[in-house]
């Protein structure tokens, strides 16, 4: 499906048309039109890829998906929602939805014993009237619900005044149009060297090269409901990559890990005598099957036999492996007779190269018998329904090739095994599957928050989740036997169901291990001992029991606690206690989704070792759409993203809170003026005695929104405690000097500087990153600062590397305030 139907406003009375495109050999001719998963009579529709509704009526609100058919098969398109306004109602209200930001530690707290603060947002839902397409198939953006005006307040914090704007109303405007990209690396799975300038490609289209260090960055097409991406290795040292990549719609980047297969080496053949190939026989394992090539298997291109000698590679990735889920291809679907996307269960995979000995040349070959041994199955319901794929690269979609069936006969020696026995012709492609499709299914509810309180306004968004389903062994839940298939699914704002196979009547029959990242960054989950907390896992006794929720480090405290693992019960739908979440049926999707907070949920949070951030203008960096233009923003530009960091050296016995004040410094619209806050805590270097550094945000100086003038952002680095300055890194402080006007640094306990305007380096202690994701921008650049380089990556401070200013802080006498105190209750004086 390469044109999917478009979500729409419309009022009483009005027209909408909605439109889709698939493609395919033969070309798919028959559409076929759906509302709400019902078939729309002939006469309601054409049978054409445009559905032309006219005097819209209330009731024909609702989802609208199409299906293509041809007699090579069937796809669906993604589902469009219809909203159908009453004459005089409005799609986009004028007063803001409420949104709270944390003010900073200092101000008070409310009546409720509360300190944030209402600064509104503007849903980006579309509106009416927008400036259609007449056919209603063209690329026209529309028009969405935004932020038309907003007011500065100011909020009484320890004897100063703390700015703040807020939201005043809402209003249509042009929907913003965010890239979307996927970024990441691209790295061997057993070594981790990186594919240096491997080939990547959306369907037959090359886009692209990975970098030396195998990093690359995807933009995401317009219309994108699925991301298939090829990487391909030029030295053919490896198998071929094919991955079903998450994305955020809504714009910015999103990084994925990709893990490539190495080709096993080849074993010569003679292609004039049968042959036999074992699948899956690594680590003392019983093979899952083998393949066997019959005496003249083995032809060129032209249909020509080859009987000469085969250089013969077949590389098995091994379910049986927990190692494996990683480097496995696709995501593991297909497409039904009804053109929806259903997911298989595999067994193992295998990729086929056959070469020539001396030419190189590649072979392919005739009938070639495929043979599963049926004591590798373990669900015997399994073994009606296990069938051959084969993956089309373009689609990411795997194709039946054949049904598996009993064999017929015995083998000599082995009589006593059973056999499942298919057919196979390998031309073109190269990458087959021991799959069954499996019908039971279920969704699993998971949300992300940006630390341990779980307050439901800060929840992450752009959290990439992944779950693997397992199949454990009988009694033991713990303890798989083999994976069956993984998928990964991007937060929003209500977080993010992920499909898993589910079972009724067992509990335990599968279990699902579930995995959160953030710009390469691992969250932690919700601990499951010394005892259960339901109140933090979010699940409610007694189902949280019968789910078996245990993380990663429950039986050995010295492993990562970044994954759990629960198994996938199905609810009851007639017991009261399984009918709020995290477990829905695989048609409640729509329930999962639109799931309130307080339903059933599980938790993964980001573990801040208190950072905290203030934004005069408030911009949630997971949701590009809340971007404002605005003078004082802290990201003037949300195409792209510049994160800056000043390293600071603290000697002293603990650690201390350092804070960077950012206000404008040159421009004359913002001059005086606050951006933001940033407070961060040192960090202890473990190899230095009584040190340690603190990586801190300042506002990078640059234009502002406008695009007209520069502005030096004034930056002061104030460290709490009884600090003061011991030096400043000597190429800065040159810098400083060379570019005009010097920030006053009569103060011993603070270093104030005008932000450089270049993009400098570990050299003068300043570390500069600019990505289209915000959050990737600093972790990348905390990584380097934390190292001290300009191009490494750590997660260890190391204190005396690549710093910009030092500060010697002792313990102050019992009574005396620090400078940091004083600057916080009397401004002015201090």
């Amino acid at each position: 499906m390469v044109l999917h139907p478009k979500a729409q406003v419309r009022v009483a009375g009005q027209d909408v048309t909605f439109c889709c495109n698939a493609s395919g050999t033969p070309v798919p001719k028959k559409y076929y039109w759906y509302h709400n998963g019902t078939l729309l009579e002939r006469k309601a529709q054409q049978p054409s890829s445009r559905l032309a509704l006219r005097g819209l009526a209330p009731e024909q609100a609702g989802t609208y998906h199409c299906k293509a058919s041809s007699e090579a098969g069937a796809i669906r398109s993604a589902p469009a929602q219809l909203t159908v306004l009453a004459q005089g109602q409005q799609s986009c209200r004028s007063e803001p939805e409420p949104s709270l930001v944390e003010l900073p530690s200092e101000c008070p707290q409310d009546a409720t014993g509360s300190r944030y603060y209402n600064v509104g947002r503007c849903p980006p839902s579309p509106c009416t009237n927008s400036p259609a397409d007449p056919s209603g198939c063209g690329g026209d953006t529309g028009h969405c619900c935004g932020v038309r005006r907003m007011e500065l307040r100011e909020i009484p914090c320890a004897g100063s005044l703390l700015p703040v704007k807020v939201v005043a109303k809402c209003g249509c405007g042009p929907c913003a149009q965010p890239r979307v990209l996927v970024q990441g690396r691209v790295t061997a799975a057993d070594t981790g060297e990186p594919l240096r300038f491997g080939h990547i490609f959306l369907g037959g289209r090359k886009v692209g090269f990975t970098g030396y260090k195998g990093s690359f960055t995807i933009e995401v097409p317009s219309d994108t409901q699925r991301l298939v991406a090829r990487f391909v290795d030029q030295q053919q040292q490896f198998v071929d990559a094919i991955k079903v990549l998450p994305f955020d719609r809504r714009g910015g980047s999103v990084y994925q890990e990709v893990k490539m297969l190495r080709k096993k080496e080849p074993v010569d053949l003679d292609g004039s005598q049968s042959n036999a190939i074992p699948l899956g026989e690594a680590s003392g394992r019983e093979p899952v099957g083998e393949l066997v090539f019959p005496a003249g298997a083995f032809l060129r291109p032209s249909g020509e036999v080859f009987n000469g000698t085969v250089r013969a590679s077949v590389t098995f990735l091994d379910p049986r492996d927990m190692e494996t889920a990683s480097t496995a291809s696709s995501d593991l679907s297909f497409t039904n007779t009804e053109g929806e996307i259903v997911p298989l269960r595999t067994y193992g995979m295998f990729s086929v190269d056959f070469r020539e000995e001396e030419s190189g040349a590649a072979l392919q070959t005739g009938p070639v018998q495929v043979r599963m041994d049926t004591r590798q199955v373990w669900m015997p319901e399994h073994l009606e329904k296990m069938k051959l794929w084969s993956l089309n690269p373009e689609t990411g979609l795997w194709e039946e090739e054949g049904v598996l069936r009993p064999a017929r006969g015995s083998r000599g020696k082995r009589e006593e095994r059973t056999f499942l026995v298919g057919n196979l012709e390998i031309r073109e492609r190269r990458l087959f599957n021991l799959d069954v499709p499996e019908d039971r299914r279920c969704f699993v509810k998971v949300r992300a928050y940006s630390n341990e309180k779980f307050n439901p306004y800060e929840q992450l968004e752009g959290v990439v989740i992944s779950l693997i389903n397992l199949e454990p062994q009988p009694g033991y839940p713990t303890n798989p036997r083999a994976w069956g298939r993984f998928d990964s699914v991007v937060t929003g704002p209500n977080g993010a169901c992920l499909p898993a196979f589910c079972d009724s009547q067992r509990p335990d029959a599968y279990s699902a291990y579930v995995t959160a990242t953030l710009g390469g960054e691992e969250l932690e989950a919700v601990a499951s001992s010394p005892k259960l907390n339901p109140n933090a896992i979010g699940v409610s006794q007694p189902y949280l029991g019968k789910l078996g929720y245990r993380r990663s480090d429950h039986d050995d405290p010295d492993l990562k606690k970044t994954a759990f693992q629960i198994n996938v019960a199905k609810p009851d739908p007639n017991n009261v206690d399984e009918i709020n979440g995290p477990i829905y049926s695989y048609r409640s999707l729509e329930e999962c989704e639109k799931a309130p907070v307080s339903a059933n949920h599980l938790r993964f949070y980001r573990v801040e070792v208190d950072r905290y951030e203030y934004n005069v203008v408030p911009f949630k960096e997971s949701d590009l759409t809340s971007w404002t233009g605005d003078y004082l923003s802290w990201w003037p530009n949300p195409q792209e993203f510049r994160a800056c960091f000043i390293k600071v050296q603290i000697e002293g016995p603990q650690e201390y809170m350092v804070r960077s004040c950012n206000v404008g410094g040159s421009h004359p619209r913002t001059r005086g003026q606050l951006y933001g806050l940033r407070d961060t805590r040192s960090v202890r270097d473990m190899r230095l005695e009584s040190t340690s550094g603190a990586c801190v945000e300042f506002k990078c100086s640059g234009m502002l929104f406008d695009q007209s003038l520069v502005d030096r952002t004034l930056v002061s680095i104030v460290p709490q405690g009884s600090c003061r300055r011991t030096a400043i890194n000597g190429l800065l402080r040159e810098y400083l000097s060379r570019h005009p006007p010097l920030a006053d640094n009569n103060h011993t306990g603070a270093f104030t500087m005008l932000a450089p305007a270049d993009p400098l380096g570990h050299n003068y202690g300043i570390y500069t990153v600019t990505d289209q994701n915000p959050r990737l921008a600093k972790e990348i650049a905390i990584g380097r600062c934390f190292d001290g380089t300009s191009d490494g990556f750590s997660r260890e401070m190391k204190a005396d590397a690549g710093t910009a200013v030092t500060f010697a802080c002792q313990e102050r006498p019992p009574g005396r305030e620090s400078f940091f105190q004083r600057l916080l209750t009397a401004p002015a004086e201090a």
